[in-house]
C-alpha cells in the first residue's frame, strides 16, 4: 500500500513540475515578445526622427525657393529684397526670422516687419511702412514728405493736396528728433477727420503752441497734445461765429476773435 501511494504523490509533484515549467517558459516568451515590440517602435521612432530631420535640414524639398514681399508702397520690393538677404536653397528652417526682420527693420520707411514660413518653400515678408505726416520745404527746392517720428521718407516736386505744409524757422533742418515738429504730427493725428482736412499748414514754436492754419485764414491756437476731445469740442462750437482765430489751448476758457 505504501509504494502505490508513494508512486501517486511522485506522479503528482512530477506535473506539478512540468505545468510550472510551461508556465515558466510563457512568461520567458512573453517578455520576450515585449522586448521586441519595445526595440521595434523605438528603432521606429528613431526612424521617424532621423527622416524628419532630414526633411526639415537636408531634403532639397523644403528650402527657401521664393520669397514674397508684401505691404510695402514706398520702398521697392527689390530694396526689401536685398537687404534681407536670404540665400536661395537655404532649408527653410533654419532661416533665422528675428535676423531677417532686424535687417529689414534697417530701411528708415519701415516702420515694422514680419518675416514667416509658407511651407514648403517660400518666405514672406510683410512691411507696415510709415505714412507721411507733413510735408517740409525741401533744402534744393520740392518737399521732403516725413513721418510722424521725423524720418524723411520720400522727395515730392509738389506738396500732397492732403498733407499740411510745417512751417520752420530754419529750413533744410531735420525733424527728426525736434519735439516741436514730433507735437506737431501728434496733434494732427487727433484731429476729427474733417477739421484735419482743413488744415493747410503747421506751427509750433515750442510743443505746447502747436498752431493750425485752415483754409479760408483761419488760425487756431490748439495748444499742446493734450485734451485733444475737449479742444475739438469747444472748435466745433465756436466755428459757426465764422471768425478768424480761435484759441483753444486752454479747453474751459477758449476764445474767438
Amino acid at each position: 500500500m505504501i509504494k502505490p501511494s508513494g508512486a501517486f504523490r511522485d506522479g503528482e509533484a512530477s506535473r506539478h513540475d512540468t505545468a510550472g515549467d510551461s508556465a515558466t517558459s510563457d512568461v520567458n516568451a512573453a517578455k520576450r515578445h515585449h522586448a521586441w515590440r519595445v526595440a521595434f517602435f523605438a528603432l521606429a521612432a528613431a526612424g521617424i526622427v532621423a527622416a524628419a530631420a532630414w526633411a526639415l535640414f537636408g531634403s532639397p524639398l523644403l528650402v527657401v525657393r521664393s520669397v514674397i514681399v508684401r505691404g510695402t508702397h514706398l520702398v521697392p520690393s527689390s530694396e526689401v529684397l536685398a537687404v534681407a538677404d536670404i540665400a536661395p536653397g537655404t532649408p527653410l528652417i533654419r532661416v533665422n526670422t528675428a535676423q531677417v526682420e532686424a535687417r529689414v527693420d534697417t530701411i528708415r520707411q519701415v516702420r515694422s516687419v514680419q518675416v514667416t514660413r509658407s511651407w514648403p518653400n517660400r518666405l514672406v515678408i510683410t512691411v507696415r511702412e510709415w505714412t507721411p505726416a507733413l510735408a517740409l520745404a525741401a533744402p534744393g527746392g520740392g518737399y521732403d514728405l516725413a513721418a510722424a517720428d521725423g524720418v524723411v521718407l520720400e522727395w515730392a516736386a509738389r506738396r500732397p493736396a492732403d498733407l499740411p505744409f510745417y512751417r520752420v524757422a530754419s529750413p533744410g533742418v531735420s525733424p527728426r528728433g525736434d519735439p516741436d515738429f514730433a507735437a506737431a504730427a501728434a496733434v494732427l493725428g487727433e484731429l476729427p477727420a474733417n477739421l484735419r482736412a482743413a488744415v493747410e499748414s503747421v506751427t509750433a514754436p515750442s510743443p505746447d503752441q502747436v498752431t493750425l492754419h485752415l483754409a479760408g485764414g483761419i488760425t487756431v491756437l490748439w495748444g499742446g497734445t493734450d485734451r485733444a476731445s475737449a479742444k475739438a469740442a469747444e472748435l466745433g462750437a465756436l466755428m459757426p461765429t465764422r471768425l478768424h482765430y480761435y484759441d483753444v489751448s486752454a479747453p474751459g476758457s477758449a476764445t474767438a476773435r
